[in-house]
């Protein structure tokens, strides 16, 4: 079975999204927790998520993978902006709550010149206070392009914050774009990132997938997403991707320049990939 789906918008409720997904042929999809270039999140809805839960279920669909807003940088060097960052995160997991069992990604953030290390600690600091109730989410960190000082360009850097938390509710998302132009060939050589990554973090912690062409060459670090098949990738990645049995599980959110009848377009073309 192949989970896949795009970002869709939650601003009319969970229930409303999984209808929606549904309708361009969808089983997984991803939504923003609050406004992903802000900080205001909707309120709070039990009997939309029950009733989301339970049409989820009842249609077979894979796990959900949330986002975290692009704003929320855990390593900031402003103490007050990470202060309010771990709080919007504490605040996300407790919301997730009411989807138990789902994924919830995010970008690790940007040290700003604090250097790596530094900003890895603040990470795992920042992931131990939100994990602390146990709430039913799996926090997912999100592969980046390593563009300027962004933090998880490398598997190295995953591996570390996950280390550092030393929880088994924190896995990895891989962003097939992202990891291009972080400078993991997944073009000419799939199996080897994969087995590179299985040996610095483990295929274990491999949730999910994001999957998005690329403009830019190989290890460019800059993260411009393009449509399937119109990138750097290529269609043949794709179905590569689509068809690997250490991936094919996993839930798949399109994150490409879209909107609904593109999304849809694009899950039939990765569904006419499958063997």
């Amino acid at each position: 079975m192949r989970y896949i789906g795009c970002h869709l918008s939650a601003s009319n409720g969970n229930l409303a999204m999984v209808r929606t997904a549904q309708e361009i042929g969808a089983n997984t999809f991803a939504f923003f927790t609050r406004n992903p270039r802000g900080s205001k999140a909707k309120a709070e809805d039990p009997a939309d998520c029950a009733a989301a839960m339970e049409e989820l279920k009842k249609l077979g669909f894979g796990k959900l993978v949330a986002h975290g807003a692009y704003t929320m940088n855990l390593c900031t060097a402003d103490p007050d902006a990470r202060k309010f960052a771990a709080g919007v995160l504490c605040d996300d997991l407790r919301r997730m709550a009411s989807l138990p069992g789902n994924f919830y990604n995010f970008h690790p953030g940007s040290h700003v010149g604090q250097g790596t290390e530094t900003g890895i600690s603040q990470i795992v600091d920042a992931l131990k206070k939100a994990l602390a109730p146990g709430y039913p989410v799996t926090v997912l960190l999100e592969a980046m392009a390593g563009k300027g000082s962004e933090i998880g360009g490398k598997f190295e850097e995953l591996k570390d914050i996950i280390e550092g938390v030393g929880s088994n509710q924190v896995g990895v998302c891989l962003d097939t774009c992202h990891i291009w132009d972080a400078g993991y060939d997944i073009v000419n050589d799939l199996d080897g990132v994969l087995q590179e990554f299985d040996r610095v973090v483990g295929l274990d912690k491999l949730c999910a997938l994001h999957l998005n062409d690329s403009k830019n060459p190989l290890a460019s670090h800059k993260d411009r997403h393009e449509c399937i098949g119109d990138g750097n990738l290529g269609l043949a990645t794709f179905e590569k991707i689509i068809n690997h049995p250490v991936l094919a599980g996993l839930p798949m959110i399109l994150e490409t320049p879209n909107e609904l009848p593109g999304y849809a377009r694009e899950i039939a073309l990765l569904r006419g990939l499958e063997k």
